[in-house]
């Protein structure tokens, strides 16, 4: 019989189980024809062959399943397939690794056909074990889930059968190398069948551990399977019964608003001032606007982890109608007026130009040029540093200097001006409150660093015409770097801190820790109030769009009465159901009674509720009690300004960001809008800037090194801390609080004097 020389193969990769293989083979046909080349395709447990693959559309010339055939190897290259005797393959292959790469596909794929046809054996008619659908909403999702877990299964009963099929042939392996060993040869046939003893024992080993491996896994994954399957399961049950509660305690709350409103009749004068406003005579349509109010209040008040807020029962309006209506009535009339007050001396509301002329402060700056830079390659090698010791160009900055940033927290002064005009403590804490949580609304879009200020370099911030307030700012410290801030409003208020940063770059997100404190002092009250910043996490350093998270718990304390305001800042979750960037509060006196529940998001707005009954509810998250509080209708406390046209090209700066540098006259030579760096970056001019900005780092530590030697001139003696930096502020002392306790730079007076002598010879030459 003679045999056809088999061309040489082009390189087929190596099978995997439950892929299609496809290949050419040589067939036995008869004696006249000999091997005659076809084109095999296996597939689903079918091997079936054709005479070119252009026939693989319409003409099959045989098929045999394999779950039912028996695979024999005859030599290097031949093999035969035969179901029992209807049907044979004589095949051959082009060279014994192709043959043995065919005989891999075929045995892993019998051995899949023969386990599905037992399962379907034995699963007969039985219905589906899947979970049902319990919604209609969750259909799609819980098809993909079914099929991603169908997937996992058939991966895990190939692994399954690859570890049979190792086994089998293993055991093969060693009983053949068995008998090669009882053989007596001599020689170096000897070596050689002991070298391949050798080897054999070790696959052998190898081969015993990754089967060992691979069965643990596979009960690992079975177990997991069935429990991933039922958590599932419960976690869309109990979303499902959440949203029909939810539903339901809004349709009972809309119907006890109706049914209070039937039966309890109010006099005119110890109404609603809302509801006065649109009419004495209750009308539907005053009734529907007040159901909306109160939808959107559950709407934003999801329940926290520590407590959960409900409507007070309606006996409170009954049985202290006057002093809640009091209450909201002086409410509503503080925030009429002192909106009023805000929009006059707003200076970038149109109408405040149109009552009083005041200074036109721009609207823009020039848009953020399009460089590109691999942030990586700078970051790398900065992991686990201060980040106030990475050299970082200004492709990473904005152009803003710390200082600048620190003013910006008075963007929503009108809140401490409000505050300064209340009468009780409690409510002014909340003033205060949502104050502290509106400095971070300016950082949601700001991901650019602002400009490490140089020691000695300041800021003046003066609104005193538009907004009533005036503040200033100095870097006291270069190492730790810690800057000063103070602010004196006509209103009655002043505020003061020291924020020093302490930064790390984590790999993955860089975190920015303000140490110190902030504090507020009101004139007439002489309520003094202090807390401390949360920390900011940028995330997405390296791969991805750079995004911020604001994170931590704030205490605001009245130290004259003791109150206090407990805020948590949550931070950002993937699998979190509530609502993003969330900040709430609870207000209390000195004995822990909670008096006002705040709520709202850190770039967005915030309300505040009036307590009027709290309970110990039931047990939340890991066994903790939860508080519930009765209040009364929510009222919007603070809401973020919008952005400025066009600001996604100008830094997502605010209205007031946007003037801060703009230029004006008679500022001190160290103001930051002198500095030459940050004013080229925001001309566009990066190359230059990033030049300007290193000649400014070194002049800056030549000056530190002449002052450190004139203090060594001084002691004659080395002493402990004579290496730190003996920089004396120009404008803040540093005392110790008798109120808080804290340490901290107070401005000691003089800088809006010289100002307006324009005497700035005591400053120093730091640009």
């Amino acid at each position: 019989m003679s045999e056809p020389k088999p061309p040489t193969p082009t390189p087929t990769p190596t099978p995997t189980p439950g892929d299609t293989y496809k290949g050419w083979l040589f067939k036995w046909t008869n004696y006249i024809k000999g091997y005659q080349r076809r084109w095999f395709v296996l597939s689903n447990g079918l091997l079936s062959y054709y005479r070119t693959q252009a026939e693989m559309g319409h003409t099959c010339r045989g098929t045999i399943n394999l779950a039912t055939a028996n695979i024999a190897v005859e030599d290097s290259c031949n093999f035969v397939i035969s179901n029992g005797g209807a049907q044979t393959y004589h095949l051959k292959a082009s060279s014994e690794v192709e043959r043995q790469r065919w005989i891999t596909a075929l045995e892993l794929a019998k051995a899949k056909a023969v386990h599905m046809q037992a399962e379907s054996d034995d699963s007969g008619d039985d219905s589906p074990t899947s979970p049902p659908i319990s919604a209609q909403t969750g259909g799609c999702r819980n098809s993909e889930v079914q099929s991603t877990l169908r997937t996992l299964g058939s991966k895990v009963e190939d692994l399954s059968t690859c570890n049979d099929l190792i086994a089998k042939h293993g055991s093969a392996l060693q009983r053949s190398l068995s008998e090669l060993e009882g053989l007596r040869v001599q020689g170096d046939m000897g070596d050689k069948v002991r070298q391949v003893t050798e080897r054999a024992t070790l696959f052998r080993i190898t081969s015993n551990a990754m089967i060992n491996a691979c069965r643990d896994f596979l009960t690992l994954a079975q177990t997991h399977s069935k429990r991933w399957q039922k958590a599932l399961q419960t976690e869309r049950d109990q979303r499902v019964r959440l949203e029909e509660t939810l539903e339901q305690l809004a349709k009972q709350h809309n119907h006890l608003e109706r049914a209070f409103r039937g039966a309890t009749v109010l006099p005119s004068s110890l109404g609603n001032p809302n509801t006065e406003s649109k009419g004495s005579s209750g009308s539907g349509k005053g009734d529907t606007s007040d159901e909306d109010d109160e939808n959107e209040f559950f709407d934003a008040m999801e329940d926290p982890a520590e407590f959960i807020t409900v409507p007070a029962d309606p006996k409170y309006h009954r049985r202290s109608g006057s002093n809640v209506s009091g209450l909201s009535s002086e409410l509503g009339m503080d925030e009429q007026s002192l909106d009023e007050q805000s929009l006059a001396s707003n200076p970038e509301s149109p109408q405040s130009l149109e009552v009083e002329p005041v200074r036109q402060r721009r609207t823009r700056i020039p848009d953020k040029p399009n460089y590109s830079l691999n942030l990586w390659s700078i970051m790398k090698n900065c992991i686990g540093k201060e980040l106030s010791k990475i050299p970082m160009p200004v492709n990473f900055n904005e152009p803003i200097s710390m200082l600048q940033r620190l003013s910006e927290d008075l963007e929503y002064y009108e809140l401490l001006d409000k505050a300064a005009k209340c009468q009780s403590s409690l409510e002014q804490l909340c003033y205060v409150a949502a104050f502290t949580v509106s400095s971070y609304s300016t950082t949601v879009h700001r991901t650019g660093k602002p400009f490490n200020p140089l020691l000695g370099e300041t800021f003046e911030l003066d609104r005193i015409e538009e907004c009533g307030y005036r503040s200033l700012c100095e870097q006291v410290s270069h190492h730790p770097p810690a800057a000063a801030h103070h602010a004196l409003s006509e209103k009655g208020w002043s505020l003061r801190q020291e924020i020093a940063l302490a930064s790390k770059f984590r790999g993955k997100y860089l975190s920015i820790m303000p140490l110190g404190s902030i504090q507020c002092i009101f004139e007439k009250s002489n309520n003094h109030y202090s807390w401390k910043k949360v920390t900011t996490t940028v995330h997405n350093i390296i791969v991805g769009k750079l995004w911020i998270d604001q994170s931590g718990e704030i205490d605001v304390v009245n130290h004259r009465t003791g109150d206090r305001c407990h805020l948590k800042f949550a931070p950002y979750s993937y699998f979190s159901r509530d609502v993003a960037r969330k900040v709430t509060g609870v207000v209390t006196d000195k004995d822990g009674k909670a008096h006002y529940v705040l709520s709202g998001t850190w770039d967005e707005k915030m309300e505040f509720l009036k307590v009027m009954q709290s309970s110990k509810g039931e047990n939340g998250t890991e066994g903790k009690q939860r508080t519930v509080y009765q209040t009364l209708k929510a009222k919007e406390i603070w809401r973020k300004n919008d952005l400025p046209e066009g600001a996604e090209t100008m830094y997502y700066f605010s209205s007031l960001a946007l003037t801060l540098n703009e230029p004006e006259e008679g500022v001190a030579p160290t103001d930051s809008r002198r500095r030459p760096d940050q004013k080229l970056m925001e001309a566009g001019r990066w190359e230059e800037a990033n030049a300007e900005k290193q000649r400014l780092e070194e002049k800056q530590r030549t000056t530190r090194r002449e002052r450190e030697r004139e203090s060594a001139k001084v002691v004659s003696l080395p002493e402990e801390g004579t290496h730190q930096d003996n920089y004396e502020a120009l404008w803040f002392k540093k005392i110790d609080d008798p109120v808080s306790g804290e340490s901290m730079h107070i401005y000691k007076g003089g800088y809006w004097e010289a100002k307006g002598e324009g005497s700035w010879d005591m400053c120093p030459d730091i640009f």
